[in-house]
Formats: C-alpha cells, sequence, structure tokens
C-alpha cells in the first residue's frame, strides 16, 4: 500500500462528504492512533458543517472509558489495540454525539510501542452507522509514524466510502 499524500486525502475526504450529505448522514470520528486527523482531513473541507458532528481523540485508557465508553475489563483483557476495543469506540462514538455514522482507530504508529504480538504498524479501524452491527478490520501498515497514520486515515476514509 502506498502512504497517500495530503491531496489524495483531501480528494478521499470530499468523496465522503458527498455520500453522507446524499444519505443525509453525520459523522463522528473517534480517534487514537491518528490523534485527529479524520476529523481534520473532512473539516478541511468546505461545507463539512453539513454532514459533520464531532471528533473525538482519546489516546489514554481514561479517555477512552470516559469518552467513548470503553469497559476497563476490555483494555485489561484485550488492550487498547484491538477488535474489542475499536468496536467499543465506535459504538460510544455514536451514543455520544448525534451522528448517524462513525468511524474509529486505535493502533500502533511507532517508533516505539509495538511487541511481537503486535507490531508497530498494527491498527485497527471500526466503522459503524446507528442501529446496524460494527465492522471491524485489522490492517498493518509499512512505514515510519507518519506513513502509518496516513494510511490509517486513508482506510478509515475507504471504509466510510462503502459504508
Amino acid at each position: 500500500m502506498s502512504v497517500p499524500n495530503d491531496e489524495a486525502l483531501r480528494v478521499l475526504a470530499q468523496h465522503v462528504g458527498e455520500r453522507l450529505r446524499q444519505g443525509r448522514d453525520h459523522l463522528v470520528t473517534a480517534e487514537s492512533c491518528t490523534g485527529g486527523w479524520i476529523a481534520k482531513c473532512v473539516t478541511d473541507i468546505a461545507g463539512s458543517s453539513d454532514w459533520f458532528d464531532c471528533g473525538m481523540a482519546a489516546y489514554s485508557y481514561e479517555a477512552k472509558q470516559a469518552l467513548l465508553g470503553v469497559r476497563p475489563q476490555t483494555l485489561e483483557v484485550h488492550g487498547a489495540v484491538s477488535r474489542e476495543t475499536v468496536i467499543e469506540m465506535v459504538s460510544g462514538a455514536l451514543v455520544n454525539s448525534g451522528a448517524s455514522v462513525a468511524v474509529a482507530v486505535t493502533g500502533i504508529a511507532g517508533p516505539g510501542g509495538g511487541s511481537p504480538d503486535k507490531p508497530v504498524g498494527t491498527v485497527w479501524i471500526g466503522w459503524k452507522r446507528r442501529g446496524g452491527y460494527a465492522r471491524a478490520e485489522l490492517f498493518q501498515f509499512a512505514g515510519d509514524r507518519e506513513a502509518v497514520r496516513r494510511q490509517t486515515v486513508e482506510a478509515a476514509l475507504k471504509g466510510l466510502e462503502s459504508l
């Protein structure tokens, strides 16, 4: 997978916005490893107030619990970078917003923090439509911290396009 540049992310965010507007949907983002980058990309698009509700950047366990309703047991048993956590993040984002569509990301962007089980570049992304079931996907991205984060933003937006 190639690393997207700013223009590629802008074009993708614009497409997502058009789809959300057409569907009369509003988006909420719940971001850990991207630190709000998805929200930044979508709010760079003029008119995004028509379809963007809010974004939450939740790095710490405490923030994931307080802002997104991630259960302490989930974090203790599975860790922050897990399918279980991203599903609770994406669901909690919808509960705590007025949005109809959510995306959540959690991962290890590096350069540190990786382990044999979860190396740098391990990212879980979750998507959910209000009233529907969450979908989560595991990614293994290559490159430095910025490359991992850019690829995460791209994959998150592409997933929203197909939601």
